[in-house]
């Protein structure tokens, strides 16, 4: 090689390592996503049932999470995933008392509005208050709202079902660059069930993976470089089917989508609950090689998706996704402490809905005179249950009165909506002697349900237990070590308890059914003995049976139970019932009339489960119950005695 062409080659290879990094930071972006997630009008750190501060909960802590995860990128998206206007004293003061004027934004939407989120959907409970209230609603939204699986009955999509937006980002080199991000919002499309009486005749909804398949190549055809699915629905392996309540898993599947934002199902990912997920990498948070999250609950976390995008042929791709989620409080020491301080500008804006709510929540309807809790809810037959189906009951018994349902037997379901689970050490019902208060009504029935009554048969009065029953493991009567009894798998909100028959409950039996209402066991038979006025029950006799409109549509996939069965769809909610309930009867003396129990097992086997600490105080009198030690995450375990 000649001087001059070895000087030339040390001149390009020089230029060429000065170049080619440039090169790359140049078609290079670094983008973060940010989530929030069923934050049920929670905006402050605040129970309005307990009455009292509440650190695990509260946008306002949860917007400190953003402004700090902004901080630390150059490019971040905002959006959230539903399930916003419902779900606390709040936002029923707001939708049945205070009213919202048309324009007038509502005050979680005027939270959001401060922090600039890119778009939003829409979750199931947005339709808890009618299509109606929910317009207005949205009238006073400041960013796009995307809901693409819910249409007219005429067949037109109701909401914009997605949207392209044109974000300008800055590169790894500094420079400008515009991207193209499309977001489509999906729903579970059970709503046209659980709220059949606001939406029947008016709406029909289409299955999400179906959804997404139709028109993600749509949004990429109209220029998306990057697809974003918002989509409140849960994670589940389950094999496909369609319609499915939590299909966040099959998304995965859905060529073009980049990344998933899931929520619904009140969990974390990527996080332990989803640690035996098939195709999940929790340490990158992906499924099947996809970026998803899900942020809890009521403002307990921040979602983050972290994306590489680079250029190829002139469009974005992602070469890198992980995701993570940050929390607003952690436990230490055995209690529940905050790790960020409220955002001043939220907590302000919500000054004063906050306190019209707890004037609201603090009206006493009743009195009652003895204490009611929900520590032992979920193991025997428990007055915080109790007084719900004697309410459902009465209300029911007036509502037949002279009609032809007047000659069925009344049986009333019941669940215990707060029985700690994933929802902490402290999501326990318990109101002292005294005056009851509405917040200690909408603490014994949490949801805004509305009553619904449904004619079932003995025989299948029998398999809606049978499914409820899936609450409990199975167990040995022979195993000496320690056995769970509790499903942990299995939401409190599933375990209904039937008032007005009587029964027993085998735990030496596996369950009859999974929890997707399947037979998988045909031969076993948990509940034993049930029997109506003290004689087995009839299999063929008819009866009535009092629940809510979630049950009755087919929520939580009980057996007989898919809408077809209801007889009377009454307008009041099963929470407005046990208000009118409790200013007729004035006081209350709860107690529980013992209509189910477990039945006794040979041996002596140690079967334990967890419930809160403050349980101790209130063990039952028959000494079937007694402290076992501590458990994780704040609980106390507890042993109860089965045998014989």
């Amino acid at each position: 090689m000649r001087p001059t062409s070895a000087l030339f080659a040390l001149a390009l290879a020089a230029t060429t390592a000065l170049t080619l990094p440039a090169l790359a930071a140049d078609s290079t972006v670094k983008l973060r996503i940010l989530e929030t997630t069923d934050l049920h009008v929670a905006i402050l750190p605040y129970n309005y049932y307990s009455d009292k501060e509440d650190v695990t909960q509260g946008f306002a802590r949860t917007a400190t999470l953003i402004r700090k995860a902004r901080e630390e990128a150059k490019n971040t998206l905002l959006f959230d995933n539903g399930d916003i206007i419902q779900g606390n004293p709040l936002g029923d003061y707001v939708a049945r008392e205070k009213g919202l004027k048309p324009g007038e934004e509502h005050p979680v939407y005027a939270a959001l509005n401060q922090l600039g989120y890119a778009a939003g959907t829409l979750g199931n409970h947005e339709f808890n208050y009618g299509l109606d209230y929910l317009k207005t609603v949205m009238a006073g939204v400041k960013f796009p709202i995307v809901s693409a699986n819910v249409f007219h009955a005429d067949g037109k999509p109701y909401f914009d079902q997605y949207r392209i937006i044109d974000a300008k980002v800055t590169d790894e080199a500094g420079k400008e660059q515009a991207l193209k991000v499309g977001v489509i919002g999906l729903v579970t499309p059970q709503i046209v069930n659980w709220d059949k009486s606001h939406l029947d005749g008016k709406v029909v909804t289409r299955d999400i993976v179906d959804t997404a398949r139709a028109l993600v190549p749509e949004i990429r055809a109209k220029g998306a470089d990057l697809v974003v699915a918002l989509a409140h629905t849960g994670i589940s392996p389950d094999p496909r089917q369609g319609g499915e309540e939590n299909a966040g898993y099959h998304l995965t599947q859905v060529e073009g989508i980049d990344a998933i934002l899931t929520g619904h199902q009140h969990r974390v990912f990527p996080g332990p609950d989803f640690a035996k997920l098939p195709g999940a990498d929790i340490e990158k948070g992906t499924i099947n090689g996809k970026p998803v999250v899900m942020p809890g609950f009521w403002g307990s976390h921040l979602g983050i998706v972290d994306l590489t995008l680079e250029k190829d042929g002139g469009r974005w791709t992602v070469a890198d996704g992980r995701t993570s989620t940050r929390a607003i409080s952690e436990l230490k020491d055995k209690q529940r402490v905050p790790l960020v301080d409220s955002e001043p500008a939220v907590e302000q804006g919500a000054k004063a809905i906050h306190e019209e709510t707890l004037a609201y929540v603090r009206k006493p309807v009743g009195e009652t005179n003895a204490r009611i809790h929900s520590y032992f809810a979920l193991v025997q037959d428990d007055p915080s249950i109790q007084i719900v189906t004697n309410a459902q009951t009465w209300y029911v018994q007036r509502l037949v009165k002279g009609t032809e349902l007047e000659t069925l037997p009344i049986l009333s379901a019941g669940a215990p909506f707060k029985a700690g689970g994933r929802n902490g050490a402290d999501y326990y019902t318990d109101v002292a002697p005294g005056p009851i208060a509405i917040k200690n009504a909408a603490d014994l029935y949490l949801y805004p349900n509305t009553l619904r009554a449904v004619v079932m048969t003995g025989d299948q009065v029998r398999e809606w237990l049978e499914m409820s029953a899936g609450m409990f493991n199975t167990i040995d009567p022979k195993k000496t070590e320690e056995q769970p009894l509790l499903n942990a798998a299995f939401p409190s909100y599933n375990f209904d308890v039937i008032d007005g028959v009587t029964y027993e409950i085998d735990l030496s039996q596996p369950w009859r059914y999974d929890m997707d209402g399947k037979v998988v066991n045909p031969e076993s038979h948990r509940i034993r003995n049930l029997a109506y006025q003290g004689k087995p029950i009839d299999g063929a006799q008819k009866f009535l049976v009092a629940t809510n409109n979630y049950r009755a549509g087919g929520g939580g996939k009980f057996p007989g139970l898919d809408g077809k069965s209801i007889a009377i769809e009454a307008p009041d909610e099963n929470r407005t019932a046990l208000i009118t309930y409790l200013y007729d009867q004035k006081t209350i003396n709860p107690s529980s009339d013992g209509n189910w129990r477990f039945a006794a097992l040979d041996g002596n086997p140690l079967v334990t489960f967890e419930s809160s600490p403050k349980a101790k105080d209130v063990l039952p009198a028959d000494g079937r119950i007694t402290p076992a030690g501590d458990a994780p995450n704040g609980f106390a375990k507890y042993a109860i005695r089965l045998a014989k």
